[in-house]
């Protein structure tokens, strides 16, 4: 029964069909629909909602990696890109483009101050970021943003991230550490003198010492950092992940990956339609009264609406009575008469609902679906298998 609805869900007549597409498209989209709505405010809403919606990459990586120097942000970011198939943004890249005039210009700064203003970096983060790659593959940001200035600036574009992550140690590990930092000069990847050496004698000749990693330097850059970071946390509550990064690297990259691959439960309005399958003795009863009380659901039973239906002396009453009487089966014509009348009242529109005794095969099931009540979330007691939380 479980695998039916999560076959056949969303698959009733035209008009249910149509709720369910545009509840699973709030669900999914509204927040970062919502978002960029009120971030660029378009002329024409209607004509915005729809390309965004046909460009479909919300679901795509959008990840910032914020960390201190030597704490691994660089690498834990590149291992990111490959593994998830995305873009990879660093300033040097972003400087890095020949034909880009932003680009260009960036780079005639830095080589002559070492830095750039923030205006010029977030040119190049719009710049790049409104490629067809970054589009369609997403992006993951290295070490941006350094500043609360920087964060604003880039949330004024529209550019907001899905997941954040935040690497830490304490600062005596990360000046040590850094004064073992080697770069390949081809491929870019960093590697360590005592923690991460090269095996190929080809890598080890041509790798360089990067400059401004001195314990001066780098006592200088962590104190920059811890002045920056603390204005920049609060800009991403719900979204930020902070990991140790004095660990082994693989053990860093594996939380990483692991919450970056997570989704975020949306805001968007949700009524919980839960329903119980399973056998006598498989314990429905209790966990819908267990899930009802938890929840707020309000809890049906096929069963009880038949015998209160019966005791109430209602017009489905006196329809149910004989059968009842010659102890046979009701009909399920009539049973699902009786179940719609339940799920239609305020309380299970509001609150939602967690169902059980019906149905008990396909044909009842394909019954329910086709009266437009058709659960979201499902459980087989007898299987074990599962549904997704409701909170």
């Amino acid at each position: 029964m479980a695998m039916f609805y999560s076959k056949y869900s969303g698959c009733g007549p035209p008009v249910y069909c149509l709720k369910t597409r545009l509840h699973r498209t709030c669900g999914l989209f509204a927040g970062a629909m919502l978002e960029q709505l009120l971030i660029h405010q378009p002329e024409d809403p209607i004509q915005f909602m729809i390309q965004h919606l046909l460009r479909d990459n919300d679901h795509v990586p959008k990840i910032v990696v914020l960390g201190p120097p030597a704490s691994g942000k660089t690498t834990i970011a590149m291992w990111l890109s490959k593994h998830l198939n995305s873009n990879l943004l660093t300033k040097e890249n972003m400087m890095g483009k020949k034909v880009s005039p932003v680009a260009t210009e960036a780079r005639n700064y830095y080589q002559k101050f070492k830095t750039i203003p923030n205006n010029m970096l977030i040119q190049l983060i719009k710049e790049r970021m409104g490629e067809e790659d970054c589009i369609r593959r997403g992006w993951i940001l290295d070490g941006i943003p350094e500043t609360r200035e920087q964060v604003l600036m880039i949330q004024t574009l529209g550019f907001a991230p899905r997941h954040v992550i935040v690497l830490n140690a304490p600062d005596t590990v990360l000046i040590e550490r850094n004064l073992g930092k080697r770069i390949d000069p081809y491929t870019g990847e960093i590697y360590h003198t005592t923690f991460d050496w090269p095996s190929e004698p080809e890598v080890q000749n041509r790798l360089i010492e990067p400059k401004g990693i001195s314990e001066l330097e780098t006592a200088q850059k962590l104190l920059d950092y811890h002045r920056n970071i603390a204005r920049i946390l609060p800009s991403y509550p719900k979204i930020l992940k902070s990991i140790s990064a004095d660990q082994p690297c693989v053990d860093v990259f594996y939380q990483a990956l692991t919450y970056v691959q997570t989704n975020h439960r949306t805001n968007a309005p949700f009524t919980p339609r839960v329903l119980l399958c399973g056998a006598v003795g498989s314990g429905k009863s209790l966990q819908a009264a267990l899930l009802a009380q938890k929840y707020g659901l309000v809890n049906v039973c096929c069963g009880q609406l038949l015998k209160e239906a019966v005791a109430d002396k209602s017009n489905y009453g006196q329809l149910i009575q004989p059968y009842f009487e010659k102890k046979i089966t009701v009909p399920d014509s009539i049973v699902i008469k009786v179940l719609v009348s339940r799920l239609q009242k305020q309380d299970c529109v509001q609150k939602g609902w967690v169902l059980h005794d019906f149905p008990r095969d396909l044909d009842q099931a394909f019954l329910l679906r086709s009266s437009g009540f058709s659960p979201n979330s499902t459980k087989d007691l007898n299987s074990g298998l599962g549904f997704a939380r409701l909170s």
